[in-house]
């Protein structure tokens, strides 16, 4: 992304987009289908039907940047079907999708939240 960017948010969209979709479909995509606002601190990622092209929208500070990787041999791995639209991810969890792990097949574990020792 941007150098100096500061990144609030990374959301998914699950489902798969029309990759003839550029900046402006995928800011109305953001707005209307998502519900999210496009010109907020956030990445919008997006899968096409084949999972082998990721594009990833966001704002910076006067207009809109269209960042897009393509994969020559592999697929992305993509969260299962679900009912909600779009899924939060971390940055470290961004890079490696871009990377090439199956965050949803590969789980750490459970973290626990206690009150007390006693």
């Amino acid at each position: 992304m941007h150098p100096g960017y500061q990144i609030g948010q990374v959301y998914l969209c699950r489902a798969a987009v029309d990759f003839r979709k550029s900046i402006n479909g995928l800011s109305v995509l953001v707005e209307q289908a998502l519900g999210l606002n496009p010109f907020d601190t956030a990445l919008y990622v997006f899968i096409n039907r084949q999972r082998t092209k990721i594009k990833i929208l966001y704002w910076h500070r006067n207009g809109f940047c269209l960042w897009l990787k393509r994969l020559e041999s592999e697929k992305f791995a993509w969260p299962p079907d679900d009912e909600s639209l779009t899924q939060d991810l971390t940055l470290q969890e961004l890079e490696w999708l871009l990377e090439g792990f199956d965050l949803w097949r590969n789980k750490p574990h459970k973290t626990l939240n206690f009150a007390s020792v006693s």
